[in-house]
């Protein structure tokens, strides 16, 4: 029988693969912006000025999301829990990996000359938090963890928006994805291994 936090894993992780696969459904042909896309963008934009923008976008900001992975990395390596440590290390990276090489591709919404949905910034803040959160013992702990992460994500989405590097669309795809991969990662690795006689 299928525990209560198990249940709450698969429903996470449910919800984010459908919301991933759903957003492509409202699309245009011509990869444009959404009508949510739109109605959002314009009040940001005209409320937003490009220099404001370079430092909202900063959280998704590649070298900032790198020294915040390898601080959650040397928070459980420090603390002697190698197995975290490593899940820390790993699942983030795979799901870098996976939307590079197969979301991207398989949905291949062009803006300017690259693949915009979902967002790989996103994708990789979202997928370091979420993987972090997970892991960290303490329900205030991933609180907080929370909280700050939505704060980096609503932050970031603004920037970009004005900067003109994603839709609204992208950045919420990014998120539904990183953290249901990390979600599901976070699971597997801290599934006990089946031996003789286990099922």
């Amino acid at each position: 029988m299928i525990d209560r936090a198990s249940a709450a894993r698969v429903t996470a992780v449910g919800a984010g693969a459908a919301l991933t696969v759903a957003l492509p459904l409202t699309f245009p042909a011509d990869d444009g912006p959404t009508a949510l896309d739109t109605a959002v963008a314009v009040p940001v934009t005209d409320a937003l000025s490009p220099g404001a923008a370079h430092w909202l976008v900063a959280p998704s900001n590649t070298p900032v999301v790198l020294g915040l992975w390898l601080a959650a990395f040397a928070w459980f390596a420090l603390r002697g829990r190698p197995r975290e440590a490593a899940t820390m290390l790993v699942v983030p990276a795979l799901a870098v990996a996976v939307n590079a090489w197969l979301l991207k591709p398989l949905w291949d919404r062009q803006l300017h000359d690259y693949l915009a949905y979902p967002s790989g910034h996103t994708v990789h803040l979202v997928a370091v938090a979420t993987t972090f959160a997970c892991l960290v013992s303490g329900t205030r702990a991933r609180i907080a963890v929370t909280a700050l992460t939505l704060l980096a994500l609503v932050s970031s989405a603004a920037g970009m928006l004005e900067l003109g590097y994603h839709h609204l669309t992208d950045v919420l795809g990014g998120a539904a994805a990183a953290a249901a991969m990390a979600i599901a990662g976070c699971g597997l690795a801290a599934a006990p291994p089946r031996g003789p006689g286990r099922r």
